[in-house]
């Protein structure tokens, strides 16, 4: 297993070309620094919440439509949803948009924990 400090190294050192990815990376330095002392398992990243979802819309990441939108979204996506005012799809909010975007970052940590790399 990894320290945080070395997921936060290797994390950091991965390459994002995406919005989307870039947002997944930032995600995931956000919560392996959010959690200090042991290796972070999902239960400890979830910070008492039961699914991503329940963390997304309980505050514990991004509240504000235009931020999720800003960290997730290309550059015309985020002038197309007029700057997070408009919903990304018919289906999602964007807290449920963060949610799928924090299930992936939680992911990536475990992948990066177990393999050094993804």
């Amino acid at each position: 297993m990894k320290t945080n400090i070395e997921l936060f190294e290797l994390i950091t050192a991965m390459p994002a070309r995406s919005a989307w990815r870039r947002g997944v990376k930032a995600y995931a330095i956000e919560m392996v620094e959010g959690v200090w002392g042991d290796f972070p398992t999902p239960h400890r990243l979830l910070h008492g919440a039961q699914t991503w979802r329940e963390y997304s819309y309980g505050g514990c990441a991004l509240i504000y439509d235009a931020d999720i939108a800003e960290r997730l979204c290309a550059p015309s996506e985020y002038r197309k949803t007029r700057e997070g005012e408009r919903a990304p799809n018919p289906r999602e909010t964007w807290l449920d948009v963060q949610a799928r975007a924090l299930s992936q970052a939680a992911t990536l940590i475990a992948t990066v924990s177990k393999e050094g790399n993804a």
